[in-house]
């Protein structure tokens, strides 16, 4: 709808405070809902009418739609704003959900119940990094609920206007009904079709509201999210759900947060992981690594010992993630991963040769100095000797298995690079 302009879609000023552009965008959605008319553009209208609504409505959105023509601005919202208007989580609270509340809001949930009128709680998933899971951070949440009347203040009565007992079911919210049959009189009792089994009457109803009290509304909220949290773990806003009928109380805002995995960590708890490479001769060695933490500005010191293998775990204490509700942090764990060395110049490699020389003995004089006796010509029971290839291969299966070993103790093993 980029073509259109949402003021014109509306039918309101380019001024018009936020109180007119509420009311022009209810007396449309009343009229252009698809479960009130029929008309076959009537959706499309609608979706166009919630769109305007959507952007004008909130404050940003707008205030980047007047100056450049876009709701997103020239470089879009900051990650702390959270748009969520019609994605909630699976529990059926889109716009139109909550229209269809709103329409059949009077009205009785099925024969013999009374109507709800009490809020209800609305639940959204929120995704963060791990990064921001690890310091907290401060969400600005944009969505759709129906919130209390602004023109009534939540009651539901217009002015000069009062609520009353039902006529009625005399204020009880049920009636009683008698039948005659052929068995005699048989007596039911349901919801009154009146009041809808709340018992009152509102003899001057709010025309905004209908007489409910309540609203469609896009409102914004702040959500903290505290340092340490998990995924899984949920923040309940008391108030910020679906407002009640007619001051009824209203229902919580509960938000998941949903942990995004990170590209160099790997969490377990409050642990975290991450790989370190080494060469070949600082394994040997031993040697000192520094790499970013997980907070901002965090540098964290790695001490690699001598002689490391392929895999081991180097733990780095109070280096990982903060626990929730507390000033303690988990460990660190750098994964090592030595890397032999590619571009070592001639002269380096006569080094290396002159150590292997006193590490290792020549060939063929380690070959005889660690056989076994008997075995050069053949096995000391008459059993056929073994050849060089079979050797060397169970060599290579042997190495297969213990690489494989390594790879399974590190916690990054089969992750996607």
């Amino acid at each position: 709808m980029a073509d259109k302009d949402y003021y014109e879609v509306l039918g309101v000023s380019r001024d018009a405070d936020q109180r007119t552009i509420k009311r022009a965008f209810l007396k449309l959605a009343r009229k252009l809902h698809p479960d009130v008319n029929k008309e076959p553009d009537a959706e499309e209208r609608f979706k166009e009418v919630n769109e305007a609504y959507s952007v004008l409505s909130d404050e940003r959105k707008r205030a980047n739609y007047d100056q450049y023509g876009n709701p997103d601005g020239p470089g879009g919202f900051g990650s702390d704003y959270v748009d969520m208007s019609d994605i909630f989580n699976g529990g059926g609270f889109g716009i139109n959900d909550i229209f269809d509340s709103f329409f059949g809001g009077g009205r009785s949930q099925g024969a013999g119940r009374a109507a709800r009128t009490r809020g209800r709680d609305m639940g959204i998933t929120m995704r963060i990094t791990l990064e921001e899971a690890a310091a907290g951070c401060t969400k600005t949440i944009a969505y759709d609920r129906l919130a209390p009347c602004d023109d009534c203040g939540g009651t539901g009565v217009a002015e000069g206007g009062k609520e009353k007992p039902c006529d009625r079911c005399h204020g009880t919210g049920r009636v009683v009904e008698v039948q005659r049959t052929i068995f005699g009189q048989m007596q039911t009792q349901s919801t009154c079709p009146v009041c809808h089994g709340t018992g009152k009457v509102v003899d001057k109803p709010c025309e905004t509201c209908d007489g409910q009290g309540r609203t469609p509304s896009h409102e914004t909220v702040k959500v903290e999210i505290p340092a340490g949290v998990h995924s899984g773990q949920t923040i309940r806003l008391p108030g910020y759900g679906e407002a009640g009928v007619r001051g009824d109380s209203a229902g919580d805002l509960v938000v998941s947060v949903k942990v995004a995995e990170s590209e160099r960590f790997e969490r377990q708890g409050d642990d975290l992981f991450c790989e370190v490479s080494v060469d070949s001769l600082e394994a040997i060695l031993g040697t000192r690594v520094e790499v970013d933490g997980i907070l901002a500005g965090e540098r964290v010191v790695v001490e690699v010992p001598a002689g490391c293998q392929f895999g081991q775990q180097v733990r780095v204490e109070g280096k990982g993630m903060p626990r929730l509700n507390s000033h303690a942090r988990g460990n660190l764990f750098a994964v090592v991963r030595v890397v032999t060395p590619t571009n070592l110049s001639e002269g380096l490699l006569e080094h290396v040769r002159a150590v292997a020389s006193v590490m290792h003995p020549a060939g063929d004089e380690r070959e005889e100095a660690e056989a076994p006796a008997g075995t050069k010509g053949g096995a000391s029971d008459g059993s056929p000797a073994t050849s060089d290839a079979d050797a060397g291969a169970a060599g290579a299966a042997g190495e297969r298995r213990h690489a494989a070993k390594r790879q399974k103790r590190s916690p990054f093993h089969g992750r996607k690079k």
